[in-house]
């Protein structure tokens, strides 16, 4: 995600570097190289002007401080400016209502029904809601079996009425068995079309006079460029929808749809998606993905994320273990599914400021896990709780019923090793700084 961008932006501002002072001169060249690198990222051309024209007027407007290299001022306007650009500060969805009931817009293949999904478990999770999913896509094939089946795996109800083809009916209906069944969100999936027709804009614009949604989400996939602005364009004229979900954010997308939807249909963009899995998704925090853009990291989302699959009891539990040389296979498992949790590999360390563009070119396969999972299910339950006992004849078994190597079960045996005594000596460590660097980090996120 904006790897492209990024990289060109860094080189535009290496134009910067070695100059006493910022002029107009070595603005305007650098600023020319930014407009370049905003229009390859499909970035609106008269955004991606009126852009580089703010920037040239703030940083023409600044005194460059004896400590602060123009370079450095260039990336802080720049940063500022994409950050506004992108909206300026996050925009929470509208959960009043009871229930409240959010309808889903968008186009065939953008994404909306995996998205509801990824919303209602979020919301579940998260907010601690009830949230129901109600199906009103009724004409393509298997939407509504799609939806039951995303709606069962994050654990939440699916209303649908497979013979009736009258969306505010089943709408109401939906509203009906929600509030009878105490769940306070209803997510509305809708039909969507190939392209912008008239029938599909009369019957959501019908069915959102019908509900009056506390909010109309608008999903567009972030992949197809400016055709994702103009669309987004197309349904807010008609439909005055609350905000943007940019899905697949986490593709091969070159980002001028984020960098431009913002300022074309003056519609907060308020989640992204960011993966396959369905807690593949994030709140969309400008002055965060403007950090990203700039090779800054998003340490912040990353903690956030890690805050959402942390459990406190089991991480008492667990540094008693580690104390006391106790930690084993179980607890080992149990963590790399935490981890898995959290999202992609690469795109979560790509969050550790620094580490994004050393990776770039790194492929991290997504299984990476998988050699390690099949070692450990190979073992018995008392190997896994007494790691001890495996000496050369169980390895040997365990490599067997693994389909791995005994080279690859040593090796996991020794970093297994190296690692409980590592996390014995950080657990036992005086932690003063670490508590120091949460509390300012949990200070940030406020």
């Amino acid at each position: 995600m904006f790897e492209n961008l990024s990289d060109r932006l860094e080189r535009s501002f290496k134009i910067l570097k070695g100059e006493g002072k910022i002029t107009e001169i070595n603005v305007a060249e650098t600023l020319k190289d930014v407009r370049r690198a905003l229009l390859d990222a499909d970035v609106n051309y008269k955004v991606a002007k009126s852009f580089t024209d703010t920037v040239k007027k703030k940083a023409m407007g600044m005194n460059v401080l004896t400590a602060v290299k123009p370079s450095q001022l260039m990336v802080k306007i720049v940063h500022d400016e994409l950050a506004e650009l992108m909206g300026g500060k996050a925009v929470p969805v509208n959960l009043e209502g009871r229930p409240t009931i959010i309808l889903m817009s968008g186009l065939q293949g953008s994404g909306k029904t995996t998205f509801s999904g990824k919303l209602a478990n979020m919301l579940k999770t998260k907010n601690h809601k009830k949230p129901m999913l109600v199906a009103c896509d009724v004409y393509r094939p298997a939407a509504i079996e799609q939806l039951r089946v995303v709606g069962e795996s994050v654990g939440v109800p699916v209303y649908s009425e497979p013979d009736n083809k009258n969306v505010v009916e089943i709408a109401n209906n939906a509203i009906r068995e929600a509030k009878a069944k105490a769940c306070d969100v209803v997510i509305i999936d809708t039909a969507g079309r190939l392209a912008v027709d008239e029938q599909m804009m009369n019957e959501i614009a019908t069915l959102k006079d019908a509900v009056n949604p506390n909010e109309t989400l608008f999903v567009v996939d972030a992949m197809t460029g400016q055709d994702a602005v103009n669309t987004a364009k197309e349904f807010n004229d008609r439909l005055d929808f609350d905000g943007v979900v940019l899905t697949k954010l986490d593709g091969d997308t070159r980002g001028g749809a984020a960098l431009s939807i913002r300022t074309v249909v003056t519609k907060p963009i308020k989640f992204v998606g960011t993966g396959e899995k369905m807690e593949a998704v994030d709140v969309f925090h400008p002055d965060r993905m403007a950090d990203r853009i700039l090779g800054m990291g998003d340490i912040v989302s990353l903690v956030e994320r890690a805050q959402q699959q942390f459990d406190e009891k089991q991480a008492r539990e667990l540094e008693k273990k580690i104390m006391k040389n106790k930690f084993d296979f179980n607890d080992f498992m149990s963590q790399i599914q935490q981890i898995k949790k959290m999202g992609n590999i690469k795109d979560l360390a790509a969050m550790i400021p620094g580490v994004g563009k050393a990776i770039k070119d790194v492929d991290i396969d997504d299984n990476a896990f998988k050699g390690i999972e099949a070692i450990i299910n190979s073992m018995t339950p008392k190997e896994r709780s007494h790691p001890e006992i495996i000496n050369q004849s169980r390895r040997n078994r365990i490599a067997k019923g693994s389909g791995t190597t005994i080279q690859d079960v040593n090796r996991l045996m020794k970093q297994f090793d190296q690692m409980r005594k590592m996390m014995k000596m950080v657990t036992g460590m005086n932690n003063s700084k670490m508590m120091q660097m949460a509390a300012a980090m949990k200070q940030k996120m406020k």
